[in-house]
């Protein structure tokens, strides 16, 4: 009896974490770059039931059956489709427009995605950003939402000589002087062999699990694209998004009451067959 308790609080314990994933997506909805993240819930290891007395090598049917022991939430998955650009007009804003292949080496699968804005944090590490939301202090560095410095192709801090106004990037990400011409300096943005390795940071910011992961600078043979002054918006649907929030509370509901069931079952057993 009792192992039907544990099987239905761990699928209200798994629900709860689903809904509170939804919940976290639909609270970004509009947050500049945000990439949704998907629950993954996955069953305990089956158990192998014996009747008692079970371990008698004469009885042939002292082995019941299997036995699952409920549910969990195993991880929490990034989704790192586009989300849909809005144009701003800003000369700092940028958006990336990609259809790269990048293959997983376990699957030999194209991932969806992926590439990645850069730049560096206080301590001198890289994160990633798909938000292109960025912004020029009073020494001309280009700053990322955070206040982090955008790195070029070069690992190195932007720094613009002139006004944000004037400052131009073609489709490749190259930064246009002020006579039209290139200057042979990019944006840095990155391409992931492992997009699935990012892991998230908060505000938009990931970073990679492994530090010694493959990471490269997009190119020209790249089908990639930047679009200067726009931004690239969520990527969470909100009707999906509401059908997995009400199919969560629905299951957690529906464990709830297997719990109370069980509840008034042990109440009974203990006050009223206890009595007996």
């Amino acid at each position: 009896m009792l192992r039907g308790l544990y099987t239905a609080a761990s699928g209200m314990m798994t629900q709860e974490q689903r809904h509170n994933t939804v919940t976290q997506n639909i609270a970004n909805l509009n947050t500049t770059g945000y990439k949704a993240v998907n629950s993954v819930q996955r069953s305990f290891p089956e158990v192998l039931v014996s009747m008692i007395g079970g371990n008698d090598p004469s009885n042939s049917n002292r082995k019941l059956g299997k036995f699952n022991t409920g549910v969990y939430a195993e991880e929490s998955i990034s989704l790192y489709t586009e989300g849909a650009l809005r144009e701003t007009g800003k000369s700092t804003d940028f958006a990336l427009v990609s259809s790269f292949n990048v293959q997983n080496p376990a699957t030999g699968e194209n991932y969806e995605f992926d590439a990645s804005g850069r730049y560096v944090d206080e301590n001198g590490d890289i994160r990633y950003t798909r938000n292109g939301s960025f912004r020029v202090d009073p020494d001309g560095s280009l700053l990322s939402e955070a206040g982090y410095q955008v790195l070029d192709n070069n690992n190195t801090p932007i720094v613009l000589t002139g006004s944000a106004r004037n400052f131009t990037v073609d489709e490749q990400g190259q930064i246009i002087d002020a006579d039209g011409n290139g200057t042979g300096t990019y944006l840095g943005i990155s391409i992931v062999s492992e997009p699935h390795g990012l892991i998230r940071e908060g505000n938009g910011v990931f970073r990679m699990a492994d530090p010694d992961g493959e990471v490269r600078f997009m190119t020209a043979a790249d089908n990639g694209e930047i679009r200067q002054g726009f931004i690239e918006g969520s990527n969470v649907d909100p009707t999906q998004s509401m059908v997995e929030l009400n199919a969560a509370l629905r299951a957690y509901e529906t464990n709830q009451r297997i719990v109370q069931y069980y509840d008034k079952t042990l109440e009974k057993a203990v006050n009223e067959i206890g009595r007996v």
